[in-house]
């Protein structure tokens, strides 16, 4: 079960390569931004388009990835997740078209 879930490099286990978790953004049918984690981009796009995701894909369709976020492990995908879902939409869609958001003071 264990080899499941990791692939060992080497028969003592001492060097573990751990699955390779994505945070992901969906543009929906409705413009709305879904965000959500997966080791496989291309299997969970087809389970949301299937109706075999995540509910909020019940009543609105996913029309593309619009972002794609790896190289983490299971809990900093989560963390991640958890940090983007938090953005408000336009601090989503920064976060979408690369630029770097810079605050406005009145000050300078």
């Amino acid at each position: 079960m264990y080899e499941r879930f990791c692939h060992v490099t080497d028969p003592i286990h001492q060097t573990i390569n751990p699955v390779e978790w994505y945070v992901y953004i969906i543009l929906c049918s409705d413009n709305s931004l879904y965000t959500g984690v997966t080791t496989d981009m291309e299997r969970r796009f087809r389970q949301h388009a299937e109706g075999k995701g995540a509910k909020y894909f019940r009543g609105r369709q996913p029309v593309r990835v619009v972002y794609l976020e790896g190289a983490h492990s299971r809990s900093s995908a989560a963390s991640r997740e958890i940090r983007i879902k938090a953005m408000d939409r336009t601090e989503k869609l920064v976060l979408i078209s690369g630029r770097t958001a810079i605050p406005l003071s009145l000050n300078a």
